[in-house]
């Protein structure tokens, strides 16, 4: 028998025609189950709605929320999200030396504008590059056309001229750094006022040129190849994200762009490392498999400012180990990468965007960063000081104490003597303002 509410509750449902029955042939004995079932779930919904009221509940909520909101926006969001960069080390050294040659010029020629503009016309693949096309493109601007107006109608040029400034926007500029006076342009060797160190025989003079170097220093035998891509398969299988230089245990490695360390310490992967971010924050700039016992030069520290040519730390074949300091790299060497990060979200996780940087570190060999070692510490200096004016207030320099100064200066002597053909003509000095 059912009860009056049982009774009452089963004519509300079929007055809603969720059931049937009575007159119609449904058996009756079985509605009390049915509606027993349906208070059951009933009740559990009920339950499921004060729980939301609870403070938990409310706070679980509000994540879901604020998760699913903050996914949204970060759809939402207008950001470069994949660049390929493949632009050969012809084609840069071609748009850096117009833009050298003109930056003293009524129309400055802008290197990494030039290269967007072959970037969209070639759609990225730089194995159609063909020097007479920047020819005319450099013509045509130094002519008095504006880039604006000649790329009105490539869809791409934005993305290029974005992606690529990304890339190579922290690497040429004005700056003032100390060389032999003897290789000085007349005008600076004869001015009274010029910065001199007498007792080394240097002066500082402004540039406009290179200011980013080869992670390399220079006088240091290394090889290497375009192994961006290829497989690795310590921990799990995966695409190696950048590019190994073989050289010697203990080559001193230099800072490619002024920066602030961001990351010094182990991983398991690339052993002891070091990841310096650059000052406009789009590039993050990778050093890893350094050197067992002594990796990193002494003066570094999570936050340290460097500048570009500072000596950072020293190459082994530390990593592929979860032990530290484990030397389990066969050929000793650097692994050298550059990530471009255009939002935070992509500094870490799936949505990271590393380069093939092969063809820039071909490039930078034209500026390589003198060293010299204190034979008491054997800590490596940089020969010759630099002042990037990106740096805010003062740049410390990176001087070798004056207990080695004597060695110091033999290194300055011979580097005046062997300078390398073709690399003052790799800058502009500008006269001091």
């Amino acid at each position: 028998m059912l009860t009056v509410c049982e009774q009452k509750y089963l004519q509300l449902l079929r007055s809603m025609k969720l059931i049937t029955g009575g007159g119609h042939g449904m058996n009756t004995d079985k509605e009390p189950k049915l509606i027993n079932l349906i208070i059951a779930l009933e009740s559990v919904l009920l339950l499921a709605f004060l729980f939301l009221l609870t403070p938990i509940g409310k706070s679980m909520s509000v994540s879901g929320t604020v998760s699913d909101t903050k996914e949204k926006e970060e759809d939402e969001r207008k950001f470069i999200k994949w660049v390929d960069f493949g632009v050969t080390k012809e084609a840069m050294q071609k748009a850096f030396r117009y833009d050298v040659d003109t930056c003293q010029n009524e129309i400055h020629l802008n290197w990494i504008e030039l290269l967007a503009y072959l970037g969209a016309r070639y759609g990225g693949d730089f194995s159609k590059y063909r020097e007479g096309d920047m020819n005319a493109i450099a013509d045509r601007i130094l002519a008095g056309e504006k880039m604006e107006e000649i790329t009105a109608d490539m869809k791409y040029y934005g993305y290029y001229l974005e992606a690529y400034t990304a890339v190579l926007g922290g690497m040429v500029g004005t700056f003032r750094v100390e060389i032999p006076e003897n290789k000085a342009p007349a005008f600076v060797r004869e001015d009274e006022l010029a910065e001199r160190d007498v007792e080394r025989g240097t002066i500082w003079v402004t540039k406009y040129g290179l200011k980013a170097f080869s992670p390399i220093a220079k006088n240091y035998p290394y090889q290497d190849y375009d192994d961006f891509g290829v497989s690795r398969s310590y921990g799990f299988k995966r695409q190696h994200l950048g590019h190994d230089m073989m050289g010697q245990v203990g080559t001193p490695v230099i800072a490619v762009e002024s920066g602030r360390v961001e990351a010094i310490g182990w991983n398991q992967y690339g052993g002891w490392r070091l990841g310096i971010r650059s000052l406009d924050g789009k590039r993050y700039y990778y050093y890893a498999h350094l050197r067992k016992n002594y990796p990193y030069h002494k003066s570094l520290q999570e936050g340290s400012i460097v500048q570009a040519g500072d000596v950072i730390g020293y190459l082994g074949r530390t990593g592929y180990s979860s032990k530290e300091n484990t030397n389990n790299i066969d050929e000793p060497h650097l692994h050298f990468g550059i990530q471009l990060i255009f939002d935070e979200s992509q500094k870490d996780g799936n949505n990271e965007i590393w380069i093939d940087c092969y063809e820039i570190t071909k490039f930078l060999t034209i500026n390589r960063s003198e060293t010299v070692k204190n034979q008491e510490t054997k800590e490596y200096y940089r020969v010759y000081q630099m002042a990037d004016p990106d740096i805010p207030g003062e740049p410390s320099q990176q001087k070798i104490p004056a207990e080695s100064k004597a060695e110091e200066e033999s290194k300055v002597e011979e580097e005046s003597s062997a300078e390398s053909e073709g690399k003052a003509g790799q800058q502009s000095s500008i006269p001091e303002r």
